[in-house]
């Protein structure tokens, strides 16, 4: 993994501290991979290939799915318990995996360095969504892809009140920092990428519609033409 120091490394050890939610959302997701997550993280990730890197890569269920054609992937992971999980389940990959801590506003790796990045269920969590796909950007190379499957925003004008009511409230402390009203799409665009297709469905696809069920699976890259992204 190319890092940018070894001091650098250890500022970013452990910035964030969930102990109780990673435990349940180990457990939950765990159980979610035969009720269907397993087959979005194969759509999520299919038709990857070279170096990648996967932001927020909690327990590494991802890890299993990615095809023969990436060469190496590089997981970030800044909560401890989950961070531990990844490690092993790093261990049963069949490509080399290197889990690291870091958080995605600051990836201590450098520029331009991956032909691919995966965002899986991490911008919910993100302090600062904006700050953090600048970093993706930074890291891929001009025409890199990026692959995205988050929640948010969705269904009706109740719902979507509900979100927006649960985030100023109780959501963020009891889910690890979730939020549950972001605009993954809105902000890829913001954040200067190229949207590709993208799909938006609900989890699970045929149970009932909760304030986290709403999400959007796709594709954007970073502009060929673009070299403004920073150095490394």
């Amino acid at each position: 993994m190319q890092v940018r120091s070894p001091r650098s490394a250890r500022t970013v050890r452990d910035p964030v501290h969930h102990p109780v939610f990673a435990r349940w959302y180990a457990r939950c997701s765990a159980a979610a991979e035969s009720r269907g997550m397993a087959d979005v993280r194969r759509r999520l990730l299919g038709g990857l290939s070279g170096r990648v890197i996967e932001v927020g890569a909690g327990n590494g269920l991802n890890f299993a799915h990615y095809p023969g054609t990436v060469s190496e992937v590089v997981a970030m992971e800044p909560e401890r318990a989950l961070r531990a999980l990844a490690v092993e389940a790093a261990l049963r990959a069949e490509m080399p995996v290197d889990v690291a801590p870091g958080v995605a506003e600051a990836l201590p790796v450098k520029s331009e360095a991956f032909d691919a990045a995966v965002l899986s269920l991490v911008l919910c969590s993100v302090r600062d969504v904006r700050r953090a796909l600048a970093e993706v950007r930074r890291v891929l190379r001009p025409g890199g892809e990026v692959r995205f499957f988050e929640h948010g925003a969705g269904g009706g004008r109740v719902m979507r009140a509900t979100q927006r009511a649960l985030d100023r409230t109780l959501w963020p402390p009891l889910a690890g920092g979730c939020h549950l009203s972001r605009d993954t799409v809105a902000s890829l665009r913001e954040a200067g990428f190229e949207l590709g297709p993208y799909r938006r469905m609900t989890i699970p696809e045929n149970g009932p519609a909760l304030p986290q069920s709403f999400c959007v699976i796709g594709t954007a890259w970073r502009p060929l033409s673009d070299t403004g992204a920073g150095g490394g």
